[in-house]
């Protein structure tokens, strides 16, 4: 009897050291991972104490601490190791890029563009037009924490020469020729390499090029945890810009009558969840056809406007919700949100999980008006972050860019 006992709880008790150790595991590397960054900051910071009482840094570009861009502590993880960061990677981030010469068959799918960028997939031209004039490029190789690989993936993708079914074999052919007329690729297997696309298309481009995948870091509007094309912390999400003319509009929130705003094509199955909830509500205002008033009107007068999955876990819409001053109601599923690693989500946005579509009313109603205004308020305060500039203004999206890039390549070293 007494043997019988102890074969049931000997296994027993492995089994919950066993499931134990797991747990502790697990806890132990998702921290290290998320925080990575911080560890960084704490044994690589080369700034004194002096810095923070100075409110104005003298760089290469002089940066003005002074102004609004970083005075609130709600809406970043940690502010303070931000803004001493953010200096020393603007004092010594150097980015090598690829060359290339305008007499280049393929120069229109490599080099900057020659106008200001426009449209859905603005992001990925603005990054590049904007990177080639700033003070992080390098000539010298020797002196690069990264290197850029400069295709366009959009470019690509209309080039008749290329084309969406020729993108994997036009990369591939990239991959090989820099890797055997240069020897930085083959130092790293590509680890400290990076590029940048907008488009949805650029998570299948890299196919054919597993190393990319694996080891470069890709800066990818299509951050979805959910698919094995990106890796989180390794990667970096992206925005998704459409860039609007004119200043920020800053409509009073009493102004906002409606609760709540959606746009959009009916092409995923949570667009029809949300459809089937609240198509014909009369405070969530759900549209997928021709808008009645202006898509700048239905921002400017709703409290909430919501985010939803399409084809993709991105789109342009929460960076409008910012413009408009409209709090960004999220609803997509491991998306890999732009600038988590600076910015706390949750002071400026709602979150709500696709299961949780038929409470999204009571949801929103359950913020009370003091918690909404400060939403908002922060929304005002968070939307420079997610702008593009050809001339860049410190903090803008373009330096948020290279702030990601700047802690990844942090990680690299700490390897």
């Amino acid at each position: 009897m007494a043997s019988g006992v102890m074969f049931i709880l000997i296994p027993a008790g492995l089994g919950v050291v066993s499931c134990l150790f797991i747990l502790f595991y697990v806890s132990f590397t998702s921290n290290f991972f998320i925080h990575s960054h911080q560890i960084h900051l704490t044994f690589n910071s080369t700034l004194n104490n002096s810095f923070v009482a100075n409110p104005t840094i003298q760089t290469h570009t002089h940066v003005q601490f002074n102004g609004n861009h970083v005075n609130d502590n709600d809406v970043f993880h940690d502010r303070d190791a931000f803004v001493d960061n953010y200096e020393e990677m603007n004092r010594s981030l150097k980015i090598y890029v690829y060359p290339h010469l305008k007499d280049d068959p393929f120069s229109n799918l490599l080099l900057a563009v020659d106008f200001e960028p426009s449209g859905n997939y603005a992001s990925e031209s603005y990054f590049k037009k904007v990177l080639k004039m700033s003070h992080f490029i390098t000539r010298d190789p020797s002196n690069a924490d990264l290197f850029f690989l400069p295709f366009s993936i959009a470019r690509l993708r209309h080039d008749p020469r290329v084309g969406i079914n020729g993108i994997k074999d036009f990369i591939k052919s990239y991959i090989f020729n820099i890797s055997h007329e240069y020897p930085y690729w083959n130092l790293t297997n590509g680890a400290d390499h990076f590029y940048v696309a907008c488009h949805s298309i650029g998570r299948f481009a890299m196919e054919k090029v597993v190393d990319v995948k694996i080891n470069a870091i890709q800066v990818v509007c299509t951050s979805s945890y959910f698919v094995s094309a990106y890796i989180p912390h390794k990667d970096a999400s992206l925005p998704q810009i459409w860039p609007r003319p004119g200043g920020n509009p800053n409509f009073a929130p009493y102004k906002r009558k409606k609760l709540g705003f959606f746009a959009g094509s009916l092409n995923s199955p949570v667009r029809e969840k949300l459809l089937k909830w609240w198509g014909n509500d009369s405070d969530i205002f759900v549209h997928f056809g021709r808008l009645e008033r202006s898509y700048t009107e239905e921002f400017l007068g709703s409290k909430f406007c919501l985010h939803v999955k399409g084809y993709e876990v991105n789109t342009a819409r929460i960076v409008d919700a910012m413009f408009y001053g409209c709090v960004p109601v999220i609803i997509a599923n491991h998306y890999d949100l732009p600038f988590a690693d600076i910015l706390d989500w949750k002071h400026f946005s709602v979150i709500v999980t696709t299961l949780d579509i038929p409470l999204l009313k009571k949801i929103l109603q359950g913020i009370t008006q003091q918690e909404y205004l400060v939403l908002q308020s922060n929304v005002l305060k968070v939307r420079e972050h997610f702008q593009w500039h050809v001339s860049p203004i410190h903090f803008d999206a373009f330096y948020m860019v290279m702030y990601e890039l700047w802690l990844r390549r942090s990680s690299l070293r700490l390897q």
